[in-house]
């Protein structure tokens, strides 16, 4: 049992080890006032393109309970084979990624400014007892999270 929940946890913090996150800001629009909202970090992706800004869709918008992916596009909207999927911070939090579903988006920097949350807190406003950041597939993105409410 503690082989695979340390298997669980290694394959969540997958898609944030490839990258760094940085700072905690006040939650983005669309998620501000949601449960379990604790602010937006800095997100630079593995393959970061400095200087560069990009452009962005994101496959489900702001919602815990959905493992999404972000997947890069050109100007238009063409995909350009640049992805990753949400994630499980090291306190548990997941990041989620914004803004709304399919919604054309640049990254001045190719730096998201991702939401996170309390998936314990996020649960429990939804109707749930709590709940925890989950590893998942969201294609597609191979590696993905969610809040896992009980």
């Amino acid at each position: 049992m503690f082989r695979i929940c340390i298997s669980v946890f290694t394959l969540c913090l997958l898609p944030l080890a490839l990258a760094s996150a940085q700072g905690v800001s006040e939650p983005s629009a669309a998620a501000k006032g949601m449960p379990g909202a604790t602010g937006t970090i800095e997100f630079k992706p593995d393959d970061w393109q400095q200087g560069k800004t990009t452009w962005w869709v994101d496959s489900e918008g702001i919602d815990p309970g959905v493992a999404g992916c972000h997947i890069g596009t050109d100007e238009k909207g063409a995909p350009n084979g640049r992805m990753f999927g949400e994630g499980c911070l090291p306190d548990g939090r997941l990041v989620e990624s914004n803004p709304g579903i399919d919604e054309l988006h640049s990254h001045g920097n190719d730096l998201g400014k991702p939401d996170t949350f309390d998936c314990a807190a996020w649960c429990v406003g939804q109707g749930s007892a709590g709940g925890v950041c989950t590893a998942a597939p969201a294609p597609p993105c191979a590696q993905s999270a969610f809040c896992s409410c009980e």
